[in-house]
């Protein structure tokens, strides 16, 4: 594990501007600096760096944190990894407690390695290989694109590797996938005659390989199986030389092989990926969504096409979020994406994936394909097929869930609450509680907009401690309530403080609280207030009365708790209750007059 001190030192080491500015364009307005964001697109820039507060925000899809989550996000790299890459770049060491696990960082680069030798080993091989090249260049590929993605050959003798691994006994090869124990107790190499497609992190780095066979074997397609270094369901095939295109082109192409990764980049389509030996996964779609709001998934026309479209829509729907579009493309059912591009050129493909079917239309089609929608009993059908697919799609994305169930209510002859009902989202038509303007409303009468209550005292606090976290030394621990989320995160700060422990900024104290239960609730007030700089003196002046105004209330608090009991005691009892009464009031008329005084002082005619 690494010490927090150190990763609080670091942080206040580096400047989130120049970490944002490696990888994107920055310009300065006002206090902050902006781009276009990262993490989806769009043309006008709204993704805002502070370098006062150390914290990015993008207006537009929510992405927001410190320099150690730029890292994390934009790179897809791990939490320890990215303080290693910060580390790196203001030349210091990442020191270890004893607890972080040295040898398992020393095992992973082993493995790391053992991948960058085994793919230069396949493409040295691939050189020396007369039938591979020739497969190739039949299916269309030339020496540039296959040296840009690194495609190999794995030699068709069983222990190619023992070149490359003079201990090719050695347990890390089979940790990586690169060979594997038979149950005679030999080893094998886990590819072999096969042309190799290897598929590397965010960081560019070999992960795994996917193989293709060159001749009539099965499978025709394999991948390395699980590894530490390798998830499938996490990785896209040709993502890291994609990221640029998708931004430039406005979209991701999701197509089903290597092969048509490769092929549609030759023609100048270098927005696709494709995932690696399992259906499109959530995850997959989160990834993508950070690059752009429009995805095509590109299937093959026939019914086996159809139905791994179908697997990728459903595991598409809990990604889903209001003002981005998943669309489908069925090519001709004699074509691939390969195929079809080399007979019909790029833009053709790009005309197609333009006039793609939309998830929307997909699902509803689809799902009435095999309902009789002219019986009652098919119109139930499709209320009972839409269910769970329509209840898996998450509030982010309301707005299209609500025009699905409008949709589909009117196909199955229902109205929209007896539809949301039906999917178990809302209470049965006649049990919900009437209209404030009584049961009959009259057409077109709108409610009035509710009124917004003001922030509380302890919301208050929350947002001057994040903007100034100095402050927090100064809140007494036993004045704040722990009853609301605010006031959890806010007697967080101020017990680390009471430990004499150096808040920093805010970047570097919500790193504090990253994995705590009051982290998200920092981050989210964190975000309210990024774009806005505030006068020291005006912080001052609303802490002062704001903590003011809050001991006033504990004070009438006391008050009110001893008045219901001293009239049920006597005696000494009674007095020394009397007394702590009468010193309650003197304390709140000091406190009064004390915010009365604050108040005159910042009126406008004492500015």
């Amino acid at each position: 594990m690494i010490p927090q001190s150190f990763i609080q030192d670091l942080l206040a080491r580096v400047d989130i501007v120049d970490v944002v500015e490696r990888y994107l364009p920055l310009k300065k307005s006002g206090a902050n600096y902006f781009a276009c964001c990262p993490f989806h697109n769009e043309k006008s820039a709204s993704f805002s760096v502070s370098p006062s507060k150390q914290f990015y925000h993008c207006f537009g899809c929510g992405a927001h944190g410190n320099a150690i989550g730029f890292l994390m996000e934009y790179n897809g790299i791990s939490y320890p990894e990215a303080i290693e890459e910060l580390a790196r770049t203001v030349g210091v060491p990442v020191p270890d407690d004893g607890r972080r696990g040295a040898a398992h960082t020393d095992e992973r680069q082993q493995l790391l390695d053992a991948m960058d030798k085994a793919a230069k080993f396949y493409r040295d091989a691939l050189k020396a290989s007369p039938a591979a090249i020739n497969y190739l260049r039949q299916r269309g590929l030339s020496d540039e694109i296959a040296a840009r993605f690194g495609i190999g050959h794995a030699p068709g003798e069983q222990q190619a590797l023992r070149k490359a691994f003079p201990d090719y006994a050695a347990k890390h090869l089979a940790t990586a996938g690169l060979v594997k124990d038979g149950d005679d107790g030999r080893r094998r190499d886990f590819f072999f005659h096969r042309i190799m497609f290897p598929i590397h992190d965010r960081q560019g780095r070999t992960i795994a390989f996917g193989g293709r066979v060159l001749d009539d074997g099965k499978p025709k397609y394999l991948n390395t199986p699980q590894t530490p270094l390798f998830e499938k369901g996490r990785e896209l095939y040709g993502f890291l030389l994609a990221q640029k295109a998708i931004r430039s082109a406005g979209f991701a192409f999701v197509v089903e092989g290597y092969m048509d990764v490769v092929a549609l980049a030759q023609f100048g389509l270098e927005n696709a990926v494709a995932p690696l030996g399992t259906a499109t996964t959530p995850h997959h779609i989160q990834t993508l969504l950070k690059q752009t709001d429009r995805v095509v998934f590109c299937f093959d026309g026939d019914e086996a096409g159809r139905r791994a479209a179908w697997r990728a829509l459903e595991n598409a729907l809990a990604a889903l979020r209001d003002g981005v579009t998943l669309a489908f493309l069925f090519l001709p059912p004699e074509h691939d994406p390969d195929t079809f591009v080399r007979e019909n050129g790029a833009d053709a493909m790009r005309t197609a994936a333009a006039h793609a079917t939309p998830l929307a239309d997909f699902l509803l089609d689809n799902l009435k394909q095999d309902c009789n929608l002219a019986s009652a009993e098919g119109r139930a059908r499709l209320v009972h097929e839409a269910r769970p697919l329509i209840t898996h799609i998450p509030e982010a994305a309301a707005i299209l869930r609500l025009q699905l169930i409008k949709a589909i209510a009117s196909a199955s002859h229902l109205t929209q609450a007896e539809a949301e009902h039906a999917f178990g989202i809302a209470p049965p038509p006649y049990a919900r509680a009437p209209s404030q303007f009584g049961n009959a409303a009259r057409p077109g009468m709108q409610r009035p907009p509710a009124r917004r209550s003001p922030p509380s005292a302890i919301s208050t606090l929350l947002r001057l401690v994040l903007q100034y976290p100095a402050l927090a030394a100064r809140l007494p621990i036993g004045l704040v309530s722990g009853d609301t989320a605010e006031g959890r995160a806010l007697i967080a700060i101020i017990d680390l403080a009471s430990l004499g422990e150096p808040l920093g900024g805010l970047g570097a104290l919500l790193e504090r609280f990253r994995e705590s239960p009051c982290g998200d609730t920092l981050a989210r007030v964190a975000t309210e207030f990024l774009d806005t700089e505030f006068d020291p003196a005006v912080i001052e002046r609303q802490f002062e009365d704001t903590l003011l105004g809050l001991q006033i209330d504990a004070n009438e608090q006391e008050q009110a708790m001893l008045q219901k009991h001293v009239a049920a005691i006597s005696g000494d009892e009674r007095l020394h209750l009397a007394r702590r009464l009468a010193g309650l009031l003197q304390e709140k008329e000091e406190l009064r007059r004390k915010r009365n005084t604050l108040a005159a002082s910042t009126s406008p005619g004492n500015s």
